[in-house]
């Protein structure tokens, strides 16, 4: 029964690969203006677009802002002690959603967070100019017609529940 545990534990380890080590991240301070907390001002304005996608195609700017929010999610939730135990599968499904996104946007999987987050706000601003290192010189194209993302919606959806449990924790009866 042991040998068996173990092997779970490693498979669970192995699907955890991308949530491992903590990847320092901030937001820019335009992107919180009037939010108190960059964290919940991130996960309310990706859960607002992933629940409906269509509504930023063609709009390459706000796109990019949604993503970076998302890539800001992924790398902080997973150790940001108010989420770390309110949803176990939380950091998995982050990570899966950003698989997608940077499949979609052609962006190497290793690729630190901060210079993408960076990178995005920056697009965001200055919709037109051309896309900063390290990101792809077609990303604009490609923000402007972004496939569906079902990985990323449930990522969004999981963020903003856990933050909901956050602010209002519900006490669990003993039995």
């Amino acid at each position: 029964m042991k040998a068996g545990g173990a092997l779970l534990a490693l498979g669970l380890l192995a699907g955890c690969a991308d949530v491992a080590l903590p990847d320092p991240v901030r937001l820019p301070r335009d992107s919180v203006e009037g939010a108190g907390d960059p964290t919940r001002a991130a996960v309310s304005r990706a859960a607002y677009v992933f629940a409906d996608p269509a509504r930023l195609s063609g709009q390459p700017a706000a796109m990019a802002r949604a993503i970076a929010d998302m890539e800001f999610l992924a790398a902080a939730l997973p150790f940001d002690p108010r989420y770390q135990q309110r949803d176990p599968l939380l950091p998995w499904q982050l990570a899966q959603g950003r698989a997608e996104w940077r499949a979609a946007l052609g962006i190497p999987r290793g690729q630190p967070a901060q210079p993408l987050i960076d990178g995005l706000y920056a697009m965001a601003r200055a919709p037109g100019a051309a896309p900063p290192a390290p990101l792809p010189p077609d990303v604009a194209a490609r923000l402007a017609e972004m496939p569906p993302l079902p990985e990323t919606t449930r990522a969004a959806v999981a963020a903003q529940r856990a933050e909901f449990e956050a602010q209002f924790p519900v006490r669990r009866l003993p039995w």
